[in-house]
């Protein structure tokens, strides 16, 4: 690997409480060194970073790259691209790939396409029950000791609350964290939108936010009982967040993030029919989104993730109930990050890395997501003031399906590297 000094940039590493201009040295895949170039260092690469803001490498907690069993929607080839594009150096990937990732096979099979597209730090995350059919547990400790980061039954539903709590102990006696999408099944109707004002303008089945709510409830009272380490994934309603925050507030260990379009998009900018808008869990209300700001500024709220789900054209064609739900996020992860330190004064630029920085990494127990000297070198260098067009020439997911094509953002990926590797480069 070559020795990079990262040269003259603004240096933002919010684990280290540091903002400051200065460079970076690389050497052996790792941080050599912060600001003071060390005396027997010979750079065989220099970046100018001047202008630039370089900060640890993105940590995604959700990102579905599609392989194995849907290449049709993409590929390790095409999702890592994309990932790289927007400074992502390492991400997590959800179980419901095909098979899921419910025995050490899959695993092994996720780990030799990792190494064959060159992109290394894909957290696969297990399968809580086999299949997902949300019945029989799944053998948490042989997929821990293969690899997994942590356990999950993705969008699909626990059969009942007493699977839920057996799933919960046995995860706990293995000291395995529980990503929990909360999701009532009995109370969601079904829905493809929130049972709300828009859902009922145009005859929607509607999914009211009591199934999220209740659901977080539920999950919050067995993880007091189980002694369970739970994230919550995708939270999207006001009454999550105080139901967390309450649960923070009385000492209960549990953590949550949110997709970074809940942050920006609520039912009012629906555009009627538009099916690029049909995500799971569905756009709420004004409120709820400014709760979701909120919940992030005061630490309910600990992390934000792309939740990357790129599809093919076929998928999203048709009316909107029929098309398949979720939002290709990875490219436009950054610049809607940014954009939080305009919304909120309490969010600051730091604070805003701090999000999908240092905190997944503490989430996910990883030595990443700082600067910290002896780290694996995963840094992105962006360029905060940079526009650019969400348009085909730009794009590298093989999913188009965003609500924000042909839109104009603010701050861009210059380079990212993962491990002392620069995996990704601007061409100008």
């Amino acid at each position: 690997m070559r020795n990079i000094e990262i040269r003259g940039g603004r240096v933002i590493d919010p684990a280290n409480q540091l903002d400051e201009v200065g460079s970076v040295y690389l050497a052996d895949g790792k941080i050599l060194a912060m600001f003071e170039k060390p005396a027997d260092f010979n750079p065989e690469q220099v970046i100018n970073a001047e202008g630039l803001i370089v900060c640890p490498g993105f940590i995604d907690l959700s990102v579905r790259l599609r392989e194995p069993g849907y290449s049709y929607k993409g590929s390790f080839a095409s999702e890592t691209r994309a990932a790289a594009s927007a400074g992502v150096t390492s991400l997590c990937l959800p179980p419901d790939t095909k098979p899921s990732i419910d025995t050490p096979a899959v695993i092994e099979l996720i780990n030799d396409k990792s190494e064959k597209v060159g992109y290394e730090q894909i957290y696969p995350i297990g399968a809580l029950t086999q299949r997902l059919a949300g019945t029989e547990l799944s053998s948490m400790f042989a997929l821990k000791e293969a690899g997994c980061i942590a356990v999950s039954n993705a969008q699909f539903p626990v059969a009942n609350l007493a699977v839920l709590r057996r799933a919960m102990e046995y995860a706990s006696s293995h000291d395995l964290l529980l990503i929990y999408r909360p999701d009532e099944p009995s109370l969601n109707n079904n829905g493809c939108a929130h049972e709300g004002l828009f859902a009922t303008h145009y005859g929607l089945p509607g999914i009211p936010e009591a199934a999220e709510s209740i659901a977080v409830a539920q999950c919050l009272d067995l993880a007091e009982l189980t002694g369970c380490r739970v994230h919550f994934s995708q939270i999207s309603s006001k009454r999550a967040v105080i139901k967390i925050q309450q649960a923070k507030k009385y000492g209960l260990k549990v953590t949550a993030d949110v997709a970074v379009h809940q942050l920006h998009i609520c039912e009012e900018n629906i555009e009627p029919f538009n099916s690029a808008y049909h995500v799971l869990p569905p756009f709420r209300t004004e409120m709820d989104k400014k709760y979701l700001q909120e919940g992030l500024a005061n630490g309910t709220i600990d992390a934000i993730c792309s939740d990357h789900q790129p599809h093919d054209l076929d998928a999203k064609l048709g009316a909107f109930p029929e098309t398949a739900p979720g939002i290709a996020a990875l490219e436009t992860l950054l610049p809607l990050t940014l954009s939080l330190t305009e919304k909120n004064n309490a969010i600051t630029l730091s604070r805003a890395l701090s999000f999908i920085t240092h905190k997944p990494a503490q989430i996910l127990g990883l030595k990443a997501g700082a600067l910290t000297v002896g780290y694996p070198a995963d840094i992105c260098i962006f360029n905060p003031s940079a526009q650019w067009e969400v348009n085909q020439q730009n794009w590298h997911s093989a999913g188009s399906n965003t609500p924000f094509w042909g839109k104009t953002f603010t701050g861009r990926v210059t380079h990212t590297i993962q491990t002392g590797r620069i995996i990704y480069r601007l061409d100008i």
